[in-house]
């Protein structure tokens, strides 16, 4: 595993995993949220989005987290691991307002400098309707790329440990 992709919704534990994978592995992290968001929370324009994905995938190793559908075809090609962590919404959704508790008027480590963390009716709207909007295409494409990456779908936070147990030398 030298080019990770970990994907799933909003506090499914993306960048918790992609740090600590990033520890076992040696491998450098990217958290694309940090790439994509500017200060005060402005989008990055696409044609520049899509510079910046299509640079770090030529990149002979990293552990990439985040969704941006627009990317992920690219991101897929390119790596050779796919994770997808499929937990509850409801879980995601406690996450997430855990996270907003703990970082409450600063920038996460994983996000955007200038990017306070917020919680707005519209993200936990998202997180709730991941399953139903989000997974099915997600599944489509971890389906299509099967027979030529490693996929890995973790559904719980103990299937998360194991396969970190699994990674420690």
């Amino acid at each position: 595993m030298q080019r990770i992709l970990i994907i799933g919704s909003g506090g499914a534990g993306k960048s918790t995993l992609a740090r600590q994978m990033g520890i076992l592995l040696g491998l450098p992290v990217i958290h694309l949220d940090q790439l994509y968001w500017q200060p005060g929370w402005i989008e990055t324009p696409r044609e520049i989005w899509l510079e910046k994905v299509l640079e770090i995938v030529q990149t002979p190793s990293w552990i990439m987290d985040g969704n941006f559908g627009s990317t992920l075809d690219i991101r897929l090609q390119a790596a050779d691991t796919a994770i997808f962590l499929d937990m509850p919404a409801w879980l995601c959704i406690l996450r997430v307002l855990k996270r907003q508790l703990m970082y409450r008027n600063q920038t996460r480590p994983d996000m955007g400098a200038g990017c306070p963390e917020k919680v707005d009716w519209e993200f936990l709207q998202w997180i709730w309707r991941f399953p139903h909007d989000d997974r099915p295409e997600i599944e489509r494409k971890l389906a299509y790329h099967r027979h030529t990456k490693r996929i890995i779908v973790l559904r719980t936070s103990r299937e998360m440990n194991r396969l970190l147990h699994q990674l420690q030398p």
